[in-house]
């Protein structure tokens, strides 16, 4: 009897009404029944009442149901059909409580939900499967198939099942999801696996058995030794037993009949409510959502609450060190603003003294000031400053009359071009510290006295006499010339501050040579 599949056992029952082929489906399938009876009426009496029914149905229906594939589907539409009117008058304030205890739920433990919250969705997400996903299902989760099994009992591959299955699992997710019942795919396995078949009572299927195959007996009228067996085992029954049973399932007709025109009913009253539900989850998940954001908010405006307390040690001492530097960039201001004022002190006043310590670079608006940043490079040797204070116009007319002089044959074009070829060549020289200048450790000082008799004998220019006193206490005098370009003086050669001289061409040479082009005279060099 229990290699039987379902379809032969109903073929037995309905053609020789076997109790015993009965009684093995009820075994099979009672505790799929009972379980979810009991997860809609939420009542164990009510739960047996509703399988009573079931498989009364089943036995009224067992001829037309010989070919229907799976049975457990079958059996379980019918439950929620005869469950639907036994929870007809409460559905309304269930529903409700649901709600309310699904936001609060929600609320405060977010999405980590258990049987309890998926158990009273569970069997209306199944009722929205079509049938081949609903099938899928309960052999695979509910009847404990394996793949191989369900593909022989549904007819069709192994893979093809388990894709079935995997597509019905997350449309029951998507159904849940709806109602605010977030969970994941595993985890919805896990929890139908484990939960969503439980024991009936002890006895209840041989009650059922009883009472389902004298009902069948009693409705069934097509063949007389069919009524013949019926009539055999009610023989010990007494007049008002066989009346009893006759109004039972009289009452019991007569209830399926009105029971399906309240589920059809109750379907469409879940309906509403069910599209009524989806903008109170909405707007659960948005509160969720806010929430989320909201502690998120808060961490972050803890953790910079924090790192500004670590910080507040660390800005106090750096507003000492700003403090610090302030002032030492005050003092420092300071002391440029009294050099400035010694140098400019120092550039506007006849009969200067310079000593070689007190040199430094004060420009050139002024005779004074040129000749002191002049001694100032020389003593650094810095012949890029002391090429810019040359006058470059002025030495090129002094080179080029110098070459005229000396190789009188020489044409314009060739004298201004040997001319401009050697102060070039002159200032590189000055700046890569190609100069002679003397000891500094001998010199004391220097002495810089306007020549009056001179200042106007050329408009823009000026005569300083410049006398080095040394530690031997010998004097050096001479003469500087300068000629103001804009307002600026710069130092120009005469003929007794630069003793330049050209030899006439050398042998097999185009080109004037000075003997000592490329360096001032001893007599030109600025004094130290």
């Amino acid at each position: 009897m229990n290699a039987q599949t379902d379809q032969q056992l109903l073929r037995d029952y309905a053609g020789s009404h076997s109790e015993a082929a009965f009684a093995e489906l009820v075994r099979r399938h009672i505790d799929l029944v009972y379980s979810a009876a009991l997860r809609m009426v939420c009542d164990s009496h009510q739960a047996e009442d509703v399988a009573q029914g079931v498989f009364v149905a089943l036995a009224q229906n067992a001829r037309q149901l010989t070919h229907h594939p799976v049975l457990s589907g079958w059996l379980h539409r019918t439950t929620q059909n005869l469950a639907a009117n036994a929870v007809r008058t409460n559905i309304r304030r269930q529903t409700r409580e649901q709600e309310a205890a699904a936001m609060n739920e929600l609320l405060s433990a977010g999405s980590d939900l258990s049987w309890e919250h998926i158990a009273p969705h569970l069997d209306a997400a199944l009722g929205e499967l079509s049938e081949p996903d609903r099938d899928a299902v309960l052999l695979r989760y509910f009847e404990k198939k394996s793949a191989q099994e369900m593909a022989e009992r549904l007819g069709i591959s192994d893979e093809a099942a388990q894709k079935r299955v995997s597509r019905a699992v997350e449309r029951l997710r998507e159904f849940l999801a709806k109602r605010g019942v977030t969970v994941g795919a595993s985890g919805l396995v896990i929890v139908i696996s484990a939960n969503a078949v439980q024991a009936a009572p002890v006895g209840l299927a041989v009650t059922i058995s009883t009472a389902a195959a004298l009902a069948g007996t009693s409705i069934t009228a097509t063949a007389t030794a069919t009524a013949t067996a019926t009539a055999t085992k009610a023989i010990a029954m007494t007049t008002l037993q066989k009346t009893l049973v006759s109004a039972t399932v009289a009452v019991l007709a007569g209830a399926g009949i009105y029971e399906a025109r309240q589920a059809s009913q109750l379907r469409g009253q879940v309906q509403t409510l069910q599209r009524q539900q989806g903008p109170l989850s909405r707007q659960i998940e948005q509160l969720s959502d806010g929430r989320e954001e909201a502690a998120r908010q808060l961490a972050a405006l803890r953790d910079d609450n924090e790192r500004l307390n670590r910080n507040t040690s660390e800005l106090l001492k750096l507003r000492g060190e700003i403090g610090a530097l302030k002032q030492q960039l005050a003092e420092r201001q300071a002391h440029l603003d009294n050099r400035a004022t010694d140098a400019g002190q120092a550039s506007n006043g006849a009969g200067l003294t310079l000593t070689p310590d007190a040199l430094q670079d004060v420009g050139n608006n002024t005779p004074e000031a040129a000749i002191q940043t002049l001694l100032w490079a020389a003593a650094r040797k810095n012949g890029g400053r002391l090429a810019e204070l040359f006058d470059g116009d002025s030495l090129l007319s002094a080179a080029f009359v110098k070459l005229r002089q000396a190789n009188p044959n020489m044409s314009v074009s060739e004298a201004e071009s040997v001319a401009k070829d050697f102060v070039d060549k002159l200032k590189q020289h000055l700046t890569t510290g190609g100069f002679t200048n003397r000891d500094l450790n001998s010199i004391v000082s220097w002495r810089l006295d306007e020549v009056v008799e001179g200042k106007n004998v050329v408009p823009g220019t000026t005569l300083v006499r410049v006398t080095q006193m040394l530690r031997d206490g010998t004097t050096e005098s001479d003469k500087l010339k300068l000629r103001q370009s804009g307002d600026q003086w710069f130092v120009t050669p005469s003929e007794e501050s630069m003793a330049m001289s050209f030899t006439p061409f050398p042998e097999g040479s185009n080109n004037p040579v000075p003997p000592d082009a490329n360096r001032l005279s001893p007599d030109s060099a600025p004094p130290k």
